[in-house]
């Protein structure tokens, strides 16, 4: 009985990652529901209702708590608990329409739309599902801020970024939809929030920090994939892409990445090489993860000149993914404070970006980029010529140099200004959040990063 509701457990799993892969209608999805409506109807032939809850972190059936499945079973317990749920009750009756619907609502509506699990649950017909809320916070225990849970879920992100690259460096086999699952989840959570992570996040362990910037590249590179209007699976074939385009060069020591001296001529070598080591080693993981990975780990050195490296013996232009790629790669690379270099403002990204168009990046698609991003994206810390100190929020794709920005100090504090409609009023400079900008992090509901004044550990990018 036991070993069935492990089963059980894992097959809704995998029906949840797969209802937020596919579509309602997709096969793929009908074959995981099929699997977990037939293992519950079994558990279900000698008792009334089954029972799966979530208990300190940890699956737990009646009274047994599986401890020994958390490493199987951790992206459906994140995922229960950060959708509030406790406990799931299958009750004698299911039909596999319910728990159709029941997946759906967990996967797609309950955090997207403002409807009651019980407005839900009467409209599609589930009568044989309950689903638990999670225990309230204990009276007296301090309620975790907005900021502190975007800061904890972006830093789980992180490491999940570490296991994923980590899983191809030791050869190990890859899990496609615990993949794909993954990377949706980051794209929901985080797309299109480039800066506030920079305003929020200060990671100081040097291990991570690599994989801080490749979690960022993938971002930036799902972001710019759906302003394009790429196909949902376009967009997360893309973000694959971009978070294995550098495996190359985390295979390579370390030692010969984050040296300070100047690099011998092997280490030199070893280091342009990397974009061909990396098509090598994801060509081992072709049937999991696609041919794109290959394309742009090898071509995302090659610039749309071709003046990079390595040396291709054809004259084709590198491939889009791979110019989108290389776009977010550079903008990230010099967004990111590092132990020897400081970071560059916005306005500063953009001069030194569009200096390279048409040479390193692709014209037209580097237009592109900053119409969507604009000069100074979401969430960056900007000083006004009227004196005022503001937070841009939304971008300007007519003119990327006058968005609408939201008041902070010294007066009008929540006023919104749209630039593009005063001719007398203009961004003069971004405020640095780990700097100058400080101060204001609290009027947007984001405390001063930890160590705000201290160097970051170095990362290897590309730059």
């Amino acid at each position: 009985m036991r070993d069935k509701v492990k089963i059980c457990f894992i097959y809704l799993m995998n029906a949840i990652q797969a209802g937020k892969i596919y579509t309602g209608d997709h096969p793929k999805f009908r074959e995981y529901l099929d699997r977990l409506h037939g293992v519950v109807q079994e558990l279900l032939e000698d008792r009334k209702e089954l029972v799966l809850g979530i208990v300190g972190g940890e699956a737990a059936w009646e009274d047994e708590i599986f401890f020994n499945l958390r490493g199987k079973l951790g992206l459906l317990i994140d995922f229960l608990e950060k959708n509030g749920v406790e406990r799931i009750i299958f009750q004698q009756g299911l039909r596999f329409e319910e728990l159709r619907e029941f997946i759906i609502f967990l996967t797609r509506v309950k955090r997207q739309e403002k409807i009651s699990e019980q407005e839900y649950f009467s409209l599609h017909g589930i009568q044989n599902i309950r689903a638990g809320k999670l225990r309230t916070t204990v009276k007296g225990e301090e309620e975790a801020t907005e900021a502190d849970e975007t800061r904890t879920r972006y830093e789980g992100s992180v490491q999940t970024v570490s296991n994923a690259l980590n899983v191809v460096l030791e050869d190990e086999e890859v899990d496609y939809l615990d993949l794909r699952f993954n990377i949706l989840g980051i794209m929901e959570d985080f797309v299109g929030r480039h800066q506030e992570l920079l305003n929020l996040v200060s990671v100081k362990r040097r291990d991570l920090v690599t994989f801080v910037h490749l979690l960022n590249v993938t971002l930036l590179s799902m972001f710019f994939a759906s302003k394009l209007q790429f196909s949902k699976d376009d967009v997360l074939d893309l973000g694959i892409a971009a978070l294995y385009h550098d495996v190359g060069k985390l295979y390579i020591s370390l030692k010969i990445i984050q040296k300070t001296d100047k690099l011998s001529d092997g280490e030199f070598v070893k280091v342009r090489n990397h974009p061909l080591l990396g098509a090598k080693i994801l060509d081992g993981y072709k049937d999991a993860l696609g041919v794109l990975p290959i394309v742009v780990s090898y071509e995302h050195h090659l610039r749309y000149d071709m003046a990079g490296y390595p040396k291709s013996p054809y004259a084709r232009k590198p491939h889009p993914a791979s110019m989108m790629v290389s776009i977010c790669d550079v903008y990230d690379a010099l967004a990111l404070k590092r132990s020897y270099k400081k970071d560059y403002p916005p306005e500063k990204i953009h001069e030194l970006m569009m200096l390279e168009k048409g040479k390193i990046f692709d014209p037209q698609l580097l237009d592109k980029f900053f119409q969507f991003m604009g000069a100074w994206p979401v969430g960056t810390l900007v000083s006004m010529s009227d004196g005022r100190v503001g937070v841009v929020r939304a971008t300007n794709e007519q003119d990327i140099f006058r968005p609408s920005v939201q008041v902070l100090a010294p007066e009008n504090a929540g006023e919104v200004v749209d630039l593009s409609k005063l001719d007398d009023v203009r961004i003069l400079e971004s405020l640095n959040p780990q700097g100058e900008g400080a101060k204001y992090l609290p009027l947007i509901g984001c405390p001063p990063p930890p160590g705000a004044d201290d160097e970051e550990a170095e990362a290897s990018d590309d730059d």
